[in-house]
């Protein structure tokens, strides 16, 4: 994080770097509090993910205190080196236009152009900036490894439980206990998933909007149930947030609301069928297919999570 500001040889000022607000980005967007809400989507996004260990916790020793420990260890982390990633390549940007030309060195891709010539101006070469996005590259890639876990995970215990399509063949496992056919199955979709950003950007940007608020969606309904429906007859574990619980529930179920809606607003104006924010017609179109399964045909056989524990 400290070698991209440390090799540049130009750098922005702290002024800059905090205060500045891109309002000539070509999008039709200049209001700068337009633009911190559309911000606030990727910082969100790095967010999300942490749900892995609660996925994990069939696969955890002490999972009771493990699991939520290994949540706040991931959030309290990302937010720290998310943070300072962020500062550190923002300090060598210095021509916000130049990096953003799909006719520059990256093809127009910011972050790859600002390790490219952070390099090339300090070395002649910009091979050192490669090198530095290929660390990128891995990083992204473990990320990766952990969503495939986690959706295997999801995937294997709701096709257990007899909620998904094919169930027999996704809760199938290997001799090492691993969910083999779940684990190919989100490899296979999250690839499919994938190829949207070689064919149209705003799809693909639509797909993380819809990946993020559908993720931070189910964050929200099991807490607001909580704070609402099990204020009274819901039992603590050993972790928990003892009196301050309510209250930090409601603000994550405000907070989970209010995004969502600043997440459904057009990303460029004006607004075509090419520029359309299609988050809220997915996610509505998803909630009304789910709502109506459970009325037309669910309700009448899934009584749950299959319990594999006696009392």
């Amino acid at each position: 994080m400290a070698l991209i500001p440390a090799v540049a040889t130009e750098r922005a000022t702290a002024k800059f770097v905090f205060t500045h607000f891109n309002t000539d980005n070509g999008e039709g967007i200049h209001s700068t509090v337009y633009i911190l809400i559309l911000g606030l989507l990727m910082s969100q996004y790095s967010m999300v993910g942490y749900d892995a260990s609660a996925h994990l916790t069939e696969e955890t020793k002490n999972a009771d205190k493990n699991g939520p420990m290994g949540i706040l260890t991931a959030v309290g982390l990302s937010g720290i080196f998310c943070w300072a990633y962020l500062v550190a390549v923002t300090f060598a940007v210095t021509d916000i236009e130049y990096l953003l030309d799909t006719n520059n060195n990256a093809g127009g891709y910011a972050i790859a152009e600002v390790f490219y010539l952070v390099f090339k101006r300090r070395y002649g070469t910009g091979t050192g900036g490669i090198i530095c996005l290929g660390v990128v590259a891995g990083a992204v890639y473990l990320c990766g490894i952990s969503v495939v876990t986690s959706t295997s995970r999801m995937a294997y215990a709701f096709s257990r439980d007899g909620a998904m399509p094919f169930s027999k063949v996704w809760h199938k496992v290997n001799n090492k206990e691993v969910p083999f056919n779940a684990v190919w199955l989100a490899v296979v979709i999250g690839f499919c998933m994938a190829l949207t950003s070689m064919g149209s950007e705003v799809a693909f940007q639509a797909m993380v909007s819809i990946a993020t608020i559908g993720l931070y969606i189910s964050y929200a309904l099991p807490i607001f149930f909580r704070v609402t429906l099990g204020r009274k007859s819901f039992v603590s574990g050993p972790f928990h947030l003892g009196k301050f619980s309510c209250l930090i529930g409601w603000i994550a179920v405000i907070w989970v609301a209010l995004i969502t809606v600043l997440f459904s607003l057009p990303v460029a104006y004006p607004v075509t069928k090419d520029t359309l924010n299609y988050t809220p017609v997915a996610v509505g179109g998803l909630l009304v297919l789910c709502l109506g399964s459970w009325v037309v045909n669910a309700r009448f056989w899934f009584r749950g999570p299959v319990t594999n524990i006696e009392k």
